[in-house]
């Protein structure tokens, strides 16, 4: 039966696409993985770098700067002040086109004052009112009222963070007002503008900098990390390619030990180790051979002897009614030890052979029906003497498929057989399946079962449950391992399942073309038992 191969690929669904194909290839791809878990890491390092070096720079460069526009501030009120001290105008009019003067002759860019302007205060309840001097009347709405509100109230220079309208644009700035006096119209509030536009293009052009210098060496570092990493996994991949040859039987494969590293040492290491696998299976497969040969010819020697043996027990055998009753018994015996010796000899050539390598010959289409009755026909009177009946099933259709018919009808023998020597007078159920890709017959009896443990050990060479149990059909102990053999060269499967004491259940499944993927037409646990398989009770 054809089963799923652990190291096919595992299919992303479509939905994940391009990321999903990335994953795929870090799954299968170590060098990929750990260039791409270093390139993050390194990302997130230095961008935390990146941001912790910016607003420390940009938090720096501002202190100095509002420190400046203060320091500029203080010397600017006071000089205006001082003006508006000195002033000699005696009218409203006169006061307000000082004002003016005043006020504009503050504004200096390349200072980076953008913006100045006197406003009344909102305290001041003098009766002499003058046009509020503005330089730049888009600045007029900056100070917000919560600093005007501290300005009146308070004393010496208070500033604010603001953004300044610039064509289009929003440049940072801070708005720094102070309280004078005017003469004849009392108290009035200075406030200066003054914009960070050129600290704002040291901190661009640093954050330019940074990105730049970050990706190159993001960018080097990937580079860099993706060579080693091919470099030193290279021997790695060179001992998997060899595992996967000797694996395959090529024992002769050996990595080249370059260096004294750990590399080096993994390199020695496998070469001892395939050495010393090559070693270990050269002489398994001489003591096989050894074996093989030895049974094959132990098989044909002594088949001369026993043809003696036979030819002289035969004739004792038809002349033992001639004999008193003990001797009539040891003739009868001697035939029937002859005939399982002789039977034992042909399993063991036979395994010889399948050991050797047999292949498959007479391979043609037929029906599996007609080598099922043909074993059930020959076990019928063994069974009949336990007790025990055969009920067929799935006989009514065809279950034809290509298969060696001397091998297959040994295997249904060897099943019927089996279950004849363990029915214990319970029937016998022999069921035919058969599907597009194969066919199979199950033996079942409900005699002395089979636990998972015999299950898995009832394919095993001379291998028996109770060695005490007498055989009642002849026997040799290797006729369900030859089964298995047949089986499997075919390409098909030989299955065993029970429960102690219950029922003991076999499956012979066989592609309908040899050595092909099939889906079993039939389960090794019968549908009537299948729930009891299941724990769900009667």
């Amino acid at each position: 039966m054809s089963s799923p191969d652990p190291r096919r690929r595992v299919q992303i669904p479509s939905r994940f696409g391009r990321l999903g194909r990335l994953f795929e290839r870090m799954r299968r791809s170590l060098v990929l993985r750990v260039t791409l878990i270093t390139g993050a890491a390194l990302t997130l390092a230095l961008a935390a770098v990146a941001l912790y070096v910016s607003a420390t720079v940009r938090t720096g460069l501002f202190d100095e700067r509002v420190d400046q526009a203060l320091g500029d501030a203080s010397w600017r009120t006071s000089q205006t002040q001082s003006r508006l001290d000195q002033t000699s105008a005696n009218t409203i009019e006169q006061v307000q086109g000082s004002t003016y003067e005043i006020v504009w002759s503050l504004v200096e860019p390349g200072s980076g004052v953008v913006g100045a302007m006197l406003l009344r205060s909102p305290s001041e309840v003098s009766e002499q009112i003058i046009l509020e001097p503005i330089a730049n009347a888009e600045l007029r709405d900056l100070p917000s009222q919560e600093l005007r509100t501290a300005v009146d109230e308070g004393s010496g220079l208070l500033w604010q963070s603001v953004g300044i309208p610039a064509g289009g644009t929003v440049q940072p700035g801070v708005v720094v007002g102070s309280k004078v006096s005017v003469p004849l119209a009392g108290s009035h509030e200075l406030y200066l503008v003054y914009t960070l536009e050129p600290e704002q293009r040291t901190v661009d052009l640093m954050m330019r900098t940074i990105l730049i210098a970050w990706t190159a060496l993001i960018a080097m570092v990937v580079v860099i990390v993706w060579i080693m990493m091919w470099r030193v996994l290279r021997p790695v991949r060179q001992a998997a390619l060899s595992a996967e040859r000797l694996a395959a039987g090529v024992l002769d494969v050996r990595l080249n030990v370059v260096g004294e590293d750990e590399l080096a040492t993994l390199a020695r290491s496998f070469n001892e180790m395939a050495g010393s696998l090559q070693s270990q299976i050269t002489q398994l497969e001489d003591l096989s051979r050894l074996q093989q040969r030895f049974v094959s010819d132990v098989s044909h020697e002594l088949r001369t002897p026993l043809t003696t043996i036979r030819m002289a027990a035969d004739m004792l055998y038809r002349a033992r009614e001639d004999f008193d009753p003990v001797t009539r018994r040891s003739a009868e015996l001697l035939a029937a030890q002859l005939d399982r010796f002789e039977s034992m000899l042909a399993d063991l050539l036979e395994i010889s052979r399948i050991d050797a390598g047999a292949m498959l010959v007479g391979i043609e289409e037929q029906d599996l029906r007609p080598l099922v009755r043909r074993a059930v026909e020959l076990g019928t009177p063994l069974a009949e003497r336990g007790g025990s009946v055969f009920r067929l099933a799935g006989m009514e259709d065809a279950a034809t498929a290509t298969f060696d018919e001397v091998r297959v009808e040994r295997i249904v023998r060897n099943l019927v057989l089996n279950a004849v020597e363990h029915a214990e007078g319970t029937p016998i159920d022999v069921t035919v399946g058969s599907n597009d890709s194969a066919v199979a017959v199950r033996v079942t009896d409900g005699g002395v079962g089979i636990s998972p443990e015999t299950a898995e050990r009832v394919f095993d060479r001379f291998w028996r449950k109770d060695p005490a149990r007498a055989r009642t059909t002849g026997g040799t102990g290797l006729g369900l391992a030859i089964a298995l053999e047949d089986a499997r060269m075919h390409g098909g499967t030989l299955e065993a399942w029970g429960e102690e004491g219950i029922v003991a259940s076999f499956l012979l499944t066989l592609p309908k073309q040899p050595l092909s993927a099939f889906t079993p037409p039939l389960s090794v646990v019968p549908p009537a038992l299948a729930r009891l398989v299941q724990g769900e009770g009667p």
